[in-house]
């Protein structure tokens, strides 16, 4: 995508399948970037309220305001200055952080508490563990934040070491919040501010409040607010990072393409700088009145696994793809995930896939992936079919191609001669002496294989000895 000088994720999209398609194509990433947005600005707004003290919406407006602020007219080198910035206070101020958790006098080593921690898989659920990573592997690669950086790279080199730099540090970044996990599950809870340790009654709630409680029991309180730094380096981050995303994908795939095709510069500028505080604004009202927003995060992200994936998969690497494809696939693969059900937001599976359901109704079966594979083949299925009945046996007039895939010009198959070489037993005279000592005449291939034959370079036909030529069609 870099190679072709693509601006936006939705580029080859539009280019491909149409601009009306790509406008569909951007819901499910607008949704991704909305929930997630809030999301995190409602985790800094609990890390806040723990570990400060202050309020959690004030907290959540307060972090959005400068996101935005600072996104808004600065664009994506104030948003790639400042992720330098952020990632140095996140992996310092964690890694200062570990050390006083690790050694406090109520956590036991992890070492010796490795089986509460670390848990086991056992048969039952591993197709849930399949399917998170399947999401998590292939579904984090279909959105903006991704590419925006990828398709800002000066060149395509530098932005496929940007992508493995970027897996090694992903991976790097990880361990402090697994030991920071592991700490949290060998303490002693007993007197500390919550008095047990931290879901045992059932609250998810206190789930997602793990990491501002370690820092806040058993960390100095110096060191505590040096985490709250990491955290709220992370969140803004993310968040400068996604709803720059959402801006520019809404002024250049929907505005421009969509709606005013003849918008100068200026104009998309403008527009995309409204689009980032109206995306900004959604994102902190669902963070302060949602508290379900990490449910509607994990179905938009399965969304864009789903439905985005595959799409992004065949627009770069299959040529037949077309409209009509990318349509069914769009709707068989929302479908298939929302009959699913999503218990986080209960809603409950319409198609419990195979009967592998859980006691609380959570499909057991990769029923995401199954989704997905399902999509791809049936944008590949759709496309064959629209392509056959229109093209290749013209059964259907081109009138009735509503969405314009095809054109009277589309090459219909042709039949070109394929030439094999084999040695012959001995060798072939040419006027009495040998094919090495003197120029030879080409062979005389029947039908489009003549016009083939002209092609080979009399290097290139002395190169394979005294040979005969064997000649069979191939249909392209």
């Amino acid at each position: 995508m870099r190679a072709e000088g693509y601006v936006t994720m939705l580029d080859p999209f539009q280019l491909k399948f149409g601009r009306r398609m790509g406008a569909l194509l951007f819901l499910p990433a607008l949704l991704g970037d909305i929930f997630w947005s809030a999301a995190i600005l409602s985790a800094l707004g609990s890390t806040l309220t723990v570990i400060v003290g202050l309020n959690d919406i004030l907290s959540i407006v307060l972090s959005a305001c400068i996101a935005i602020v600072y996104t808004m007219f600065g664009g994506l080198y104030s948003v790639a200055y400042t992720d330098v910035i952020q990632l140095i206070c996140i992996f310092v101020g964690l890694w200062i952080c570990v050390p006083f958790a690790l050694t406090h006098e109520k956590v036991i080593p992890i070492s010796s508490s490795k089986a509460q921690w670390l848990g086991t898989l056992t048969g039952r659920y591993a197709g849930v563990y399949i399917d998170t990573y399947m999401v998590l592997l292939l579904g984090g690669i279909p959105w903006q934040e991704f590419f925006q950086r990828v398709l800002a790279a000066k060149t395509t080199r530098n932005a496929q070491m940007l992508s493995y730099v970027g897996t090694v540090g992903c991976a790097v970044m990880a361990i402090p919040s697994i030991l920071i996990g592991a700490v949290a599950r060998s303490a002693d809870w007993t007197n500390t501010t919550i008095g047990h340790s931290p879901g045992t009654n059932g609250s998810d709630h206190e789930f997602r409040m793990v990491l501002p409680l370690v820092l806040q029991n058993f960390t100095p309180t110096a060191v505590a607010f040096i985490g709250l730094g990491a955290v709220s380096a992370a969140v803004m981050s993310s968040a400068d990072s996604a709803i720059l995303a959402a801006g520019t994908l809404f002024a250049r795939n929907i505005y421009k393409f969509l709606i005013r095709e003849k918008a100068t510069e200026r104009e998309i500028l403008i527009v995309m700088k409204l689009t980032v505080v109206a995306v900004g604004a959604m994102a902190t009202g669902l963070a302060i009145c949602i508290r379900s927003v990490y449910g509607l995060w994990f179905l938009c992200s399965d969304l864009v696994y789903v439905i985005l994936f595959p799409q992004l998969v065949l627009v770069l690497y299959y040529r037949n793809a077309n409209t009509y494809g990318s349509l069914a696939g769009y709707v068989i693969g929302m479908l298939l995930r929302l009959l699913g059900g999503e218990p986080i937001i209960g809603l409950p599976p319409i198609i419990p896939y195979f009967n592998l359901l859980d006691n609380d109704d959570t499909q057991l079966f990769p029923f995401r992936t199954f989704a997905m594979l399902v999509s791809l083949a049936t944008i590949v299925a759709t496309s064959e079919l629209t392509r056959h009945l229109f093209i290749t046996k013209e059964l259907l007039d081109l009138r009735w191609d509503v969405f314009h895939c095809f054109h009277k010009d589309d090459d219909p198959p042709v039949k070109v001669a394929t030439i094999h070489f084999r040695k012959p037993e001995v060798p072939l005279p040419v006027n009495g002496e040998s094919m090495f000592t003197k120029k030879r005449r080409r062979p005389s291939l029947s039908k489009r294989g003549s016009d083939a034959g002209e092609n080979f370079s009399e290097k290139g036909v002395a190169g394979v000895y005294n040979a005969a030529f064997d000649v069979s069609e191939t249909t392209l």
